[in-house]
């Protein structure tokens, strides 16, 4: 082949490449441009939907809706509520967002959330319980009440009478169904025979508001079950620990309750008690005795303590067979964190002051000197 061709061919071969690299080059940019493109728009799709999804639902709405937040609910959980009743967008948003501004400790409860309220607001009142819809009824349910008496300040709240509630909650059909949705704090125990009512003492005391005007029977109970469970789920360890039931300890906090109204003689008397049962004494405490009668008195009389029912520790060995009264969180703590000591007698003085012994015959003497 001569010089010309071949120099000829080298041209046309190389315009042709750089004709083809030209071609490649364009597609490249062109594909180049809208990945871009795609991306931009997806982007911006994707930035004005997150701003949709934390913006309320319905800005101009009055609705009012209802919603429960149950105890031990997970952020996952609480998006899947809110979602599902249309208080916010988009609940894997609500979590990215939480997540992004480090919010956490939402409570448990009934709150009434609106679809106008902003992701803030909702956030703000998760967290600090607070409760959109106005109270219709706030009850208190002061410490240290048996059930009979609970039933009373109930029925003077609403339309029900406190024997229609003292027979709701000793519904035995009832009573299981309660052992089953709370079985962190219910159990059989309470079903014994010898027990007077099973949920003597399980009825936390505490101030309760009502949302509605006139509140089931059952509404009131599982409500004040709940703050019981919640109080007492911040001491199961300590309860095993001491190798306690749950029944056992609300039992020993109920009589802690009763002893006395002295917050800081309450861990005291715990540890009098707790010497009684290692040396195998009878408790003798006086409320239970009061129990065991059904009545109240000023003064427990020595004809008082032959009463033979398992609520009496002066008849029973160990603790009473169930609870006297609801009880305090500060009794519950009294119970778990005993104060070590060798007193094993105490006696209450006309004033309320308390007097501890270490043998019956200091304990004699302190009678002589402080009640006669």
């Amino acid at each position: 082949m001569g010089k010309g061709k071949f120099t000829k061919r080298f041209k046309e071969n190389r315009n042709a490449r750089g004709e083809e690299a030209r071609t490649v080059r364009k597609i490249v940019f062109i594909v180049v441009l809208l990945l871009i493109l795609i991306l931009f728009i997806g982007g911006l799709a994707g930035f004005y939907y997150v701003k949709s999804a934390l913006q309320p639902v319905e800005e101009n709405s009055d609705e009012q809706i209802a919603v429960e937040i149950p105890i031990g609910s997970t952020s996952s959980t609480i998006a899947t509520i809110l979602e599902e009743n249309g208080i916010i967008k988009n609940g894997l948003i609500f979590r990215f967002y939480i997540k992004l501004n480090n919010e956490s400790e939402f409570q448990a409860g009934e709150y009434t959330f609106s679809p106008s309220m902003s992701m803030d607001e909702i956030i703000e009142s998760l967290k600090s319980g607070k409760i959109v819809l106005e109270t219709a009824h706030r009850v208190t349910i002061p410490e240290g009440l048996s059930l009979e008496q609970i039933a009373e300040i109930y029925a003077n709240q609403f339309s029900f009478t406190s024997e229609e509630f003292m027979e709701t909650v000793n519904d035995e059909a009832y009573i299981e169904q309660l052992i089953e949705e709370y079985p962190l704090i219910l159990s059989e125990a309470i079903l014994n025979e010898e027990i007077r009512y099973p949920l003597e003492g399980y009825l936390f005391a505490i101030t309760y508001d009502f949302y509605e005007e006139d509140p089931s029977i059952e509404t009131i109970v599982e409500m004040m079950l709940d703050h019981t469970q919640t109080v007492i789920s911040q001491h199961f360890e300590q309860i095993e620990e001491l190798d306690m039931t749950i029944h056992e300890a609300i039992t020993f906090a109920s009589i802690i309750e009763k002893e006395t109204g002295h917050l800081d003689q309450r861990n005291e008397i715990a540890g009098v008690f707790y010497n009684r049962l290692e040396a195998d004494m009878p408790l003798q405490t006086d409320p239970t005795v009061l129990y065991a009668h059904g009545e109240h008195k000023d003064r427990v009389l020595y004809e008082d303590l032959e009463i033979e029912s398992p609520y009496n520790t002066y008849y029973v060995d160990g603790l009473p067979v169930g609870p006297i009264s609801n009880f305090a969180q500060s009794s519950l703590e009294a119970v778990l964190n005993p104060v070590e000591s060798d007193y094993y007698y105490f006696l209450h003085d006309k004033e309320g002051n308390i007097h501890f012994a270490e043998t019956l015959d200091e304990h004699n003497q302190n009678v002589d000197e402080y009640m006669n």
